[in-house]
């Protein structure tokens, strides 16, 4: 992933319940709320090498996390196999209007293409 913003917080949705309360506080604040280590370290009454120190040790435990378990790359990949499922669905009815007017094909085109787009969301 490009941004590294998103990386983290798709990472800490799948395994943010792994991190520790600590971990989890100082990744929140600093992925969520946006704030500085300066600030994160005023507020949590240590040093800013503590902040940064404790951020990078969640961040290397939910990559590790993602490494082993690959659940969000595959997350991702689902995603984008049902928007190329629906495209070839909405083909399929395009197809069926022009060549075959059936309106059976239309209606199981129709649901098909819905079941994927609630599949994605």
């Amino acid at each position: 992933m490009k941004n590294k913003p998103f990386e983290m917080c798709m990472l800490y949705d799948f395994y943010g319940e792994l991190l520790t309360e600590k971990q989890k506080e100082l990744f929140d604040l600093y992925y969520n709320d946006d704030l500085s280590l300066a600030e994160i370290s005023e507020h949590m009454g240590i040093t800013r090498q503590g902040v940064r120190d404790g951020i990078m040790r969640a961040e290397h435990a939910l990559r590790s996390t993602e490494k082993k378990l690959g659940l969000v790359a595959k997350y991702g990949q689902t995603q984008a196999n049902l928007e190329k499922l629906a495209d070839i669905v909405w083909e399929m009815r395009g197809i069926n209007n022009v060549r075959y007017h059936d309106s059976k094909i239309t209606a199981l085109c129709d649901e098909a293409f819905h079941i994927a787009k609630q599949l994605s969301e």
